[in-house]
């Protein structure tokens, strides 16, 4: 896991998307066709992404000054299933701002 909270964010923000999708697609469909029942492990594996991205969300939000209503948004897009990429892709520019200026800090 990377130590810089902004690089952390957009890792977690990523997976928890990709697993959120894994979740609908291969879950329940699989569920629903076969008898192979994805759902219960990959239920978990987005559970704990899910509240790792809440936390990561907390965390990027106290260091990006964000006001409730973008706090919202991100809270909210976690939820919806191609919600974090969207996000992620509005505030693309400000994150990677971010990041660099802390791994250049920490480099010099």
């Amino acid at each position: 896991m990377p130590s810089n909270p902004f690089s952390r964010f957009r890792v977690v923000s990523y997976a928890e998307g990709c697993s959120f999708l894994l979740l609908l697609i291969f879950g329940s469909l699989l569920s629903r066709i076969s008898d192979i029942d994805l759902v219960m492990p990959l239920g978990v594996l987005h559970a704990v992404l899910f509240i790792a991205l809440v936390v990561a969300i907390v965390d990027v939000r106290g260091r990006l000054d964000w006001d409730v209503r973008t706090t919202t948004l991100a809270l909210v897009a976690a939820v919806l299933p191609t919600g974090p990429f969207f996000f992620h892709h509005a505030r693309r520019e400000e994150l990677r701002t971010a990041e660099q200026a802390v791994t250049g800090a920490s480099a010099a």
